[in-house]
């Protein structure tokens, strides 16, 4: 599969054709995609949500008014959940929201996001992220020439400390090591800069069966 590959500038760039890319016919993968990226999204909920019930709010021990005689409504609490500062009925309590997924269906999920985005185009390849950038400024122009507009993940393995510092202030930019890529980064991004050391081992991730 071919892919475009930028020089560390972004200035020039051309046709570059990578061996063991994943490919795929018809919808096969898109299933196991949708379900993994919900898995990761409910595994990144913490979960730990609380309202408490009408037992648990402190105070309403005693009978507001007696039962009979006022002309008012019965009432038993001033903590029932019909009252202001009452509790809360059926309110949300900590929960676990994690779901497991199959390693295999987390691989195949991972190949086909990255030949989705490989075939649409949005995948490019820069020869390396030059460690000498320490600029911000710097970094945002050859960011700018190899993904104009919309949000940009940059992937490394590893990033150089002085390319991190020089990205992590541009706000459109996030950062992901190749090891720690997965199919919602894949699919979240408009644009995806890879270095080629980071598709290397993406490649090797891919052909090897590890996630």
């Amino acid at each position: 599969m071919k892919l475009t590959v930028f020089n560390s500038d972004g200035t020039t760039s051309s046709e570059k054709d990578f061996a063991g890319l994943p490919v795929f016919e018809g919808d096969k993968g898109l299933q196991a995609v949708k379900e993994v990226i919900v898995a990761i999204n409910a595994n990144n909920r913490q979960g730990t949500h609380s309202t408490k019930t009408r037992g648990e709010v402190r105070g309403g021990g005693k009978k507001p008014w007696r039962q009979k005689g006022t002309g008012r409504a019965r009432a038993g609490s001033i903590r029932s959940p019909l009252w202001g500062g009452g509790g809360v009925v059926f309110g949300p309590k900590p929960r676990d929201y994690s779901k497991k997924i199959n390693g295999k269906v987390k691989n195949l999920a991972f190949s086909r996001a990255l030949f989705d985005r490989a075939i649409a185009g949005e995948i490019a390849v820069i020869e390396a992220f030059a460690a000498t950038v320490a600029k911000t400024k710097a970094m945002n122009v050859i960011v700018a020439r190899i993904a104009p507009k919309g949000k940009v993940l940059l992937v490394d393995a590893p990033f150089a400390a002085a390319t991190a510092q020089a990205s992590r202030n541009i706000e459109r930019v996030y950062l992901q090591e190749a090891a720690k890529l997965n199919t919602l980064d894949l699919a979240q991004y408009k644009k995806i800069i890879v270095s080629t050391k980071a598709l290397e081992a993406i490649i090797a991730r891919v052909n090897g069966g590890k996630n």
